[in-house]
Order: structure tokens, then C-alpha cells, then sequence
């Protein structure tokens, strides 16, 4: 018998019924790859601003929202951004229909008011000798929502192709020069090319990453 007040049964039960299938589980982790090549088919802007949309939805510091997106598409923007790759990742890049460049907003601060309208805590990140909390804010919530938006490219049918190998520094002064936003990563997105994938490589085990206490 259950030892939950009838209400809590109920909203638990509710929650409960919400997990998504085996499928969804597939898109989103198991079958899932890091795409290494891309099929010649380009991506409806409407999928990008879905993407966009999703990942706003996931949990950020005081619904601060700090992710920017560069969309690189045009033969122009892959023109400015190729020179600053390593280049293992020219030949990926140049194939992928759509680079997205992942920044955090250092000044994501300034729209608090509007996204976190019940309590006036600009103070607290404004000015030189708040930069470095700022900065370290900006960064951790703009890591997490770049993951959901990976994981939202995932949901609406693209496979992404996360990169760290870029000279920051170059595209930061390409794409934002007024040095509000830093670039974090890369995602290539699009439709994968099976045909070059990697094998999968390891994992670790639960009791290698976890522990209960």
C-alpha cells in the first residue's frame, strides 16, 4: 500500500507517465553519434529556430539564458570561420550544411529584468569587479544550454558534431568583436553520413562515474 497522501500519489503518478519510450531513447543517447561527415542536404531554417526554441526551455542560473548562436551557413560565414579550425576539422566543416558557434553572453546580465523580473539582482554581476562571476556564470549556463540544444538537433531529427578544435581568440574577433560574447565550442549540424562514422568508443561504468551516499 501506498504511504503517499492521495494527492502526491497522483501528481507522482502523473510525473511518471511522462518518461519517453525506447525510441526517444534511442535519438536521444543510445543510438546516437557524434557526426563526422554530412549528406549534401541543407537545413530549413525553421529546424534551427525549433532547436533554438527547445533549448531555451531547459534550467539556467536565475533564468539567465546566456547562449548565443551563430548559425554559419553561407559560403561568406564558412569563408571567415575555416581559417580559425585545426585542421582535422576543415574538411567536416566544410561539408557540414550549417556550423553553429556556441557563445555565452557576458552581459547576459542586462536582460534580467525582463527574465527575472521579481528580483533586481544585476548588481551582483555588473561592473569590473563583478566581470570574473560574470564571466563564470555566462560560461557554466551557456555549457548547459548548448548541451540541450545538441540534444533538441537530436529530438527534431539532425545529428550535431561537437568541436573544441578552433582558435577562440580568431573567432571571437571575427564574429563578436565588441568582446561581449565568447565562443565556447563548434556543432556541425545536419544530416550525418553514416558512411563515416567512427566506431563507438567506451564508456565507463556507473561505479566509475557515480556513488551514493
Amino acid at each position: 500500500m501506498s504511504t503517499l497522501a492521495p494527492s502526491a500519489s497522483s501528481d507522482h503518478a502523473k510525473k511518471a507517465s511522462r518518461a519517453v519510450d525506447e525510441r526517444a531513447l534511442r535519438t536521444l543517447f543510445l543510438e546516437a553519434r557524434s557526426a563526422n561527415g554530412f549528406l549534401p542536404v541543407p537545413v530549413p531554417h525553421e529546424l534551427l529556430e525549433q532547436i533554438v526554441t527547445l533549448a531555451e526551455s531547459g534550467p539556467t542560473a536565475a533564468n539567465a539564458l546566456p547562449l548565443r548562436v551563430v548559425f554559419v551557413e553561407s559560403a561568406d560565414g564558412k569563408a571567415r570561420l575555416l581559417p580559425t579550425l585545426h585542421a582535422g576539422n576543415v574538411d567536416k566543416t566544410t561539408a557540414a550544411p550549417v556550423t553553429a558557434i556556441i557563445a555565452a553572453d557576458l552581459r547576459f546580465y542586462e536582460h534580467l529584468p525582463r527574465l527575472f523580473p521579481h528580483k533586481d539582482i544585476r548588481a551582483m554581476f555588473a561592473g569590473e569587479e563583478n566581470a570574473q562571476m560574470a564571466r563564470e556564470v555566462a560560461t557554466l549556463n551557456a555549457t548547459l544550454q548548448g548541451a540541450y540544444l545538441m540534444l533538441a538537433a537530436r529530438a527534431v531529427g539532425l545529428d550535431a558534431g561537437p568541436m573544441g578544435g578552433f582558435d577562440r581568440a580568431k573567432v571571437d574577433a571575427e564574429f563578436f568583436p565588441d568582446g561581449s560574447l565568447k565562443s565556447l565550442w563548434l556543432v556541425n549540424l545536419g544530416y550525418g553520413d553514416d558512411a563515416q562514422l567512427f566506431d563507438r568508443n567506451p564508456r565507463l561504468t556507473f561505479d566509475e562515474i557515480a556513488r551514493y551516499v
